[in-house]
């Protein structure tokens, strides 16, 4: 095992990037649909804020073409991603050059409750409304409000680790308890 220190007079957005793709995260969907038209896009820059109101952040880069029509539809959800849905992960990812609408059409999505797509099958569907926007170097950090939640009691997970996907397991209930 070796470990390199990286000097702080030597810390670049490669070097951050680099120990960024060690930090395991959750997959999501995140998906829109208003006056400026329906987009998704896949994020592993979204986290938990607080409960009370409940609201979550998601980060976006501000050079996506998709930024401003998050900002500007206001509603949306997060559809965290079974392992299952790792194809469709690398499609709204940008991965494989799939046209926007195309993608939604590789998977069953249901209609929310403000209109944006819901994936049928999520481990987790978070809609809400962006009430915050902060802008940090080359992102935004939008702080959405949730106003409806569903969530799935089985199925594997599916994080990005390490520069790619990787399943995780669904602990089996029986043993947990």
């Amino acid at each position: 095992m070796t470990t390199d220190l990286i000097p702080p007079s030597l810390l670049d957005s490669r070097g951050f990037r680099e120990a960024m793709a060690y930090l395991s995260a959750a997959v999501n969907v995140i998906t829109t649909d208003g006056p400026m038209g329906r987009c998704g896009i896949t994020a592993s820059a979204v986290c938990s804020v607080t409960d009370d109101p409940p609201t979550l952040l998601v980060c976006i880069n501000r050079s996506s073409a998709m930024h401003r029509i998050f900002e500007s539809n206001v509603e949306l959800c997060i559809n965290v991603l079974p392992a299952e849905h790792e194809q469709l992960a690398r499609n709204f990812a940008g991965i494989t050059q799939m046209p926007m609408e195309n993608r939604f059409e590789t998977a069953k999505w249901n209609l929310g409750n403000k209109g944006v797509p819901v994936l049928h099958d999520a481990l987790a569907s978070i809609e809400g409304s962006i009430v915050d926007v902060k802008d940090v170097g080359s992102h935004s950090v939008m702080f959405v409000e949730a106003s409806q939640v569903r969530v799935r009691d089985s199925g594997d997970g599916l994080i990005y680790f390490a520069r790619n996907f990787h399943r995780i397991k669904h602990p089996d209930l029986a043993t947990t308890r």
